[in-house]
């Protein structure tokens, strides 16, 4: 199941609870906090599979209450036959925008709601093999959020899905990489919503809407020095970039900084061979930006920093595509062809 950041799609961030308290808050971005899903009922924790309607009594002929949503947390209190009683949270409890609730004002949450649904396609906590088919179930939904014609929620619904796996199954050997994937996919939801805002060009990362970096902490908090944890700190370096450089040296001055640190951080790391790349291109971008301010002295250390990072990376990196794109751009610099600005024929 190969993550791809990219199938990460529109859909609204939710906000992350563990089901085994009877009330937890969810960190705001600017520190609020309000209550969070209620749990309260006992009984082995499920999740649903697919849109599920929820009866008041166990028949299809009964009066339809609402639909659980794919990857919605559940509790099932009862049995009967092939129906359950459930016990679930709706979708404005794991649905709602962090950024847009009040600092003052009503912060109730809805409470769960009960009532019956049929048990096909229902994963409970005791079903055999549970954690392999919700993440793969939260993976196909990975899939979808990727083609342009899937569903508008698939991400959502990925991100719950791998919520409900890492809760539902704490001991898994996939808890991890469940746990990262709904942190990831809540940081590109984030990150997508951020993005259309008009403080998203500010120069300074301070001067524009950051993402929430609590559950990327939370994974590297937990798994130290592990990949799961080096793919989150990967993702928390957006917070620290130039939304626009606006031709100024001071961003990718910094920003090379902050790729080049994390490089070192993590020698071995599944991004790392990317986060060298984007140091090289910097320094590939202050070369030009130096030449123009007639700079040579700071163009030609630039050059040469590059040169000497570029070797980094395709010594250690030698069967990454990143080597061979900091190659390219080494051959550039050493030709004369600007990598930032215009070519003058």
């Amino acid at each position: 199941m190969k993550h791809d950041v990219c199938r990460v799609r529109a859909a609204v961030a939710g906000a992350f609870f563990s089901s085994l308290a009877l009330l937890c808050a969810a960190p705001f971005v600017h520190g609020q906090n309000r209550p969070g899903p209620q749990k309260l009922a006992a009984g082995p924790r499920a999740t649903p599979l697919r849109v599920t309607w929820l009866y008041i009594s166990p028949s299809t002929s009964a009066q339809k209450i609402d639909r659980v949503q794919i990857g919605r947390e559940m509790v099932v209190t009862e049995s009967s036959g092939p129906w359950l009683r459930v016990y679930a949270n709706t979708d404005a409890e794991e649905l709602v925008d962090q950024r847009d609730v009040p600092a003052m004002g009503d912060d109730s949450t809805p409470p769960p709601i009960s009532g019956w649904m049929q048990a096909k396609g229902i994963v409970q906590e005791t079903t055999p093999g549970g954690d392999q088919i919700l993440m793969g179930a939260a993976a196909s939904e990975e899939t979808l959020a990727a083609d342009p014609h899937g569903p508008l929620n698939a991400a959502q619904s990925a991100r719950l899905l791998y919520m409900r796996a890492m809760e539902m199954f704490p001991n898994s050997p996939l808890a991890p990489e469940a746990r990262w994937r709904a942190a990831d996919i809540l940081w590109q939801l984030q990150k997508a919503d951020a993005s259309t805002l008009p403080s998203a060009k500010s120069r300074d990362p301070y001067m524009r809407e950051l993402m929430d970096e609590t559950q990327l902490r939370k994974v590297i908090k937990l798994y130290p020095g592990t990949r799961w944890a080096a793919l989150a700190a990967f993702d928390l370096i957006d917070n620290k970039l130039c939304g626009s450089w606006q031709g100024l040296a001071k961003c990718p001055e910094k920003e090379e900084q902050v790729y080049e640190k994390y490089a070192d951080d993590y020698p071995n790391g599944p991004r790392t061979a990317r986060a060298l790349y984007e140091a090289v291109y910097r320094l590939a971008v202050l070369t030009n930006m130096f030449a123009a301010s007639k700079d040579t002295k700071k163009s030609d250390g630039a050059h040469q920093y590059a040169r000497k990072l570029a070797q980094t990376l395709k010594d250690h990196f030698a069967n990454s595509d990143y080597a061979l794109q900091a190659e390219t751009l080494i051959y550039k610099l050493d030709q004369g062809i600007p990598v930032y600005g215009i070519d003058q024929p």
